[in-house]
């Protein structure tokens, strides 16, 4: 069955709860249920051989669990002889049994049916005289993945969950991300590598500490799969949306991956993975979130650990919390001696320029600029994702730079490519075609300026290009009478006393002397002001923007002239049309 109409099937639930529910509380139903029949049809073929094996280990006194998990050939089982199917042979009871097939699952999978608080629902659907329709409608359904790959089934996962975010108001973008931006990430993430991951036996690891429902997981693992077959790539999370939880939990674990992994909870305030560190990591983080509620912790963290925790460079502005999952991320890379590691995470426009020197943000910059850890930032089309139209960035950090890229930064501006979507979903009207991937692929493996039709699209620049140094400029108070006012004890004593009403700044960049930016820009026009070198502080922005602006000369005046006149002459015949 092809993901439409696999969605659309499960979304016809909805007609039965119409009515007994609100619309924003459909996917409380929907969701943990579409997840139970793809259990239920996954240990299917293997129901009979483990419950049979349950029999004979108990009657040996052994503990079955290792043996039931060999026999299901998953990372989980169900030890009671019902499944969905056989729960339609007794209507009456329908409620206790699903409860009892529930409590059989092994402990990982009942830990995703409370996260989703599924017995309320079960209490609530047996009380409005629905359980056994809705339970009907899914054993209606075959979920295995020989018909509904795993690929599949994440996309109909996320369909859900945007549909019943929007019913809800909820913001979906903050859950799941588009499979053709997380395409494009998973190729920059492992395009420098691909004859490395090609060896026979190659094991490596990959993270997301925003996991949402594992897209970026599962993206990482079919793409590292097409490279070699013969790869493992053990995949790690954190989730703290309890829904989405469930369902990554659930992905990871039909999909053979160690669900101890994949953590519940607020990965800034709680890293539930601490010491932890990984070949590769992906993360979306939202957009231009406070972090006010879990301040204390953050600040906490940064005073007492400093550079021995996350937060050691610096903390951005509590309105906006996206640098904190960068140097999250940070933390998490393995050391360069022991292989290094290589991330990419979207970021919107503010951090690469909010702040001044001296600001949280400017020293994130600072230090991700000087320690040669940022590879590449891709600026992306507006109108790229489901929750907002902002313009949105890709950023591909690593502590094992090749060769040609150590001390570079490379820009591509990758805004003009995109194809229009034949239908909006929210925000998202824009997508990436196939060969837009490849094109902005191929741009970072390449690692050339690149312009076309006279547009810069790829640009490199040194990392001192972004570093400037803020100077303040003073000038000399003056007396009624016009004289220097001049200081009467301590250091200043005998010098010329600041004006802090003339007070100035100027940024400088790192490439340049100060004096002589001093000597040439500022003293021409205010002799007697001097530089205050205890105030001087050093910044970095990345004025993405600016690098690919293209002036556009305005049209000459003669041509604008003629056009005014057309329309003025247009509007006069109108006039004189209308007086006859």
């Amino acid at each position: 069955m092809s993901d439409p109409n696999l969605s659309s099937f499960i979304w016809s639930v909805a007609d039965l709860l119409r009515g007994d529910y609100k619309q924003s509380e459909y996917g409380k139903v929907i969701l943990p249920f579409t997840v139970l029949r793809r259990l239920d049809c996954v240990l299917e073929p293997t129901k009979s051989t483990v419950l049979a094996e349950l029999a004979v280990r108990e009657k040996a006194g052994l503990n079955p669990e290792p043996f039931l998990i060999k026999k299901a050939g998953q990372h989980f089982y169900n030890t009671s002889p019902l499944d969905v199917k056989k729960l339609m042979g007794d209507a009456e009871n329908i409620a206790e049994n699903l409860r009892e097939y529930l409590q059989r699952f092994s402990p990982a999978v009942r830990d995703i049916f409370e996260r989703f608080e599924f017995h309320t629902q079960i209490d609530r659907l047996a009380k409005a005289g629905l359980l056994y329709q809705v339970t009907e409608k899914f054993a209606n359904i075959d979920l295995h993945p020989d018909k509904v790959s795993n690929a599949q089934m994440g996309a109909v996962f996320e369909e859900l969950i945007r549909k019943f975010a929007e019913l809800s108001n909820e913001t979906a973008g903050e859950h799941f991300t588009p499979r053709e931006v997380i395409r494009l990430m998973v190729n920059l993430l492992f395009i420098e590598d691909d004859d490395a991951l090609t060896k026979p036996g190659v094991v490596r690891t990959i993270y997301d500490p925003t996991a949402g429902t594992g897209g970026m997981l599962s993206v990482a693992g079919e793409h590292l799969a097409h490279l070699n077959p013969g790869a493992r790539l053990h995949m790690y999370g954190q989730e703290l949306n309890a829904e989405s939880y469930a369902i990554c939990k659930a992905d990871m674990l039909i999909k053979g991956q160690d669900i101890d992994n994949i953590v519940f909870g607020n990965t800034l305030s709680a890293d539930g993975l601490p010491g932890t560190h990984f070949d590769y990591m992906l993360s979306n983080p939202p957009f231009g979130v406070e972090w006010k509620k879990i301040e204390k912790e953050i600040r906490k963290e940064a005073e007492q650990k400093g550079f021995d925790g996350r937060f050691g460079p610096g903390l951005p502005r509590v309105s906006d919390g996206s640098l904190l999952f960068l140097m999250h991320l940070l933390s998490k890379m393995r050391p360069a001696v022991d292989g290094g590691s290589r991330f990419g995470i979207v970021l919107n426009g503010s951090p690469l320029f909010t702040g001044g020197a001296g600001s949280g943000e400017s020293e994130i910059r600072r230090y991700v600029l000087e320690n040669d850890l940022v590879e590449a930032i891709i600026g992306l089309p507006t109108d790229m994702f489901y929750n907002t139209g902002i313009s949105t960035y890709v950023w591909i950090v690593s502590n094992r730079k090749p060769a040609a890229r150590k001390g570079k930064l490379q820009l591509i501006d990758a805004s003009g490519y995109w194809q229009k979507m034949r239908k909006s979903l929210g925000s998202k009207r824009k997508e990436l075609s196939a060969e837009h991937i490849e094109e902005i692929t191929r741009l970072f493996g390449t690692f050339e300026e690149y312009s076309h039709d006279g547009v810069p699209i790829s640009r490199i620049f040194k990392n001192e290009e972004f570093g400037y140094r803020t100077i303040t400029v003073e000038r000399p108070e003056r007396d009624a009478a016009g004289a220097v006012v001049l200081g009467a004890k301590g250091k200043g004593k005998g010098k010329p006393q600041p004006d802090s009403s003339l007070r100035d700044t100027e940024n400088v960049p790192l490439s340049e002397d100060v004096d002589v930016y001093f000597k040439r820009e500022v003293l021409p026009h205010v002799a007697d002001a001097w530089i205050d070198h205890e105030k001087t502080k050093v910044g970095y922005e990345i004025p993405f923007n600016r690098h690919f602006y293209v002036f556009k000369p305005p049209r000459p005046l003669r041509e604008i002239d003629a056009e005014l006149k057309g329309v003025t002459d247009r509007i006069l015949t109108m006039i004189a049309g209308l007086t006859q």
